[in-house]
């Protein structure tokens, strides 16, 4: 791990569960938000779908493209995931009530993160996907200490 972050090759979809299930088991105490950046198609759900299923949720994982958030309870730990793909405006943003999602307890999973700039809390962790033939590149860069943190225990195993 650098400075600047963490860069693997995710060879397919069973690669990139696998990365969202270790980011699950290797999460801190402390971290609140994360978020997920890349185009349509890179794999921000499917990595959404691994840690989810890593915490214990055995239920569907669908992208929230029209609710905008879905909310998950796993393992005790509460769980956002939202998906800001189809905001105009990130003032939208205040008819959701992001106050009661980011209250410090939960973790938030935001995708399309660019599209709520300005009205969303800082990540702890960005993580950008990418198409990369037929797998995925992954680049997690920290952005608090906790990220760091989390970042030196996922590095041992995928680096």
């Amino acid at each position: 791990m650098t400075a600047e972050g963490i860069d693997l090759h995710l060879a397919d979809e069973p690669a990139t569960l696998a990365l969202g299930a270790d980011l699950a088991r290797s999460c801190p105490d402390g971290a609140r938000v994360v978020h997920l950046t890349g185009d349509l198609g890179a794999g921000k759900t499917t990595l959404v779908r691994g840690w989810l299923r890593a915490l214990g949720h055995s239920g569907a994982v669908k992208s929230p493209t029209y609710t905008l958030v879905e909310s998950y309870e796993p393992a005790g730990r509460t769980v956002h995931h939202f998906d800001l793909y189809r905001l105009t405006d990130p003032e939208e943003l205040e008819y959701l009530g992001l106050d009661g999602y980011f209250d410090g307890r939960a973790l938030c999973l935001v995708e399309w993160p660019e599209r709520g700039a300005g009205m969303l809390e800082a990540p702890d962790l960005i993580i950008r996907l990418r198409v990369d033939g037929p797998g995925r590149r992954a680049h997690l860069q920290p952005q608090t200490e906790t990220g760091r943190t989390w970042l030196r225990a996922l590095s041992d195993k995928w680096q």
